[in-house]
């Protein structure tokens, strides 16, 4: 799996407190070993995010990203990361 950052999520990555970033990583391990580990919750988005998908990095924080080619994973664009209300609201 390659992983690129998209300007937006790392603009949105500087904003966030240190332990958001750290358990960041964390889950971004996860996500190497296993995009689909029920820890992460990976899920499919909806209307402004069509085509896109996002992953849990705590109870309220989400990154969305794009995996490509469909359902490989071998490559993935994080497009953004904030809370559920930053991101969705």
């Amino acid at each position: 799996m390659r992983i690129k950052k998209t300007k937006r999520f790392i603009k949105s990555f500087h904003k966030i407190p240190e332990y958001i970033k750290d358990k960041f990583d964390k889950q971004v391990t996860l996500f190497e070993n296993n995009p689909f580990t029920k820890q992460l919750k990976n899920h499919a988005l909806n209307w402004d995010y069509k085509g896109l998908r996002s992953i849990n990095i705590t109870g309220d924080y989400r990154a969305i990203f794009k995996e490509y080619p469909n359902w490989t994973y071998e490559f993935v664009d994080f497009i953004d990361i904030g809370t559920h209300s930053q991101l969705y609201g």
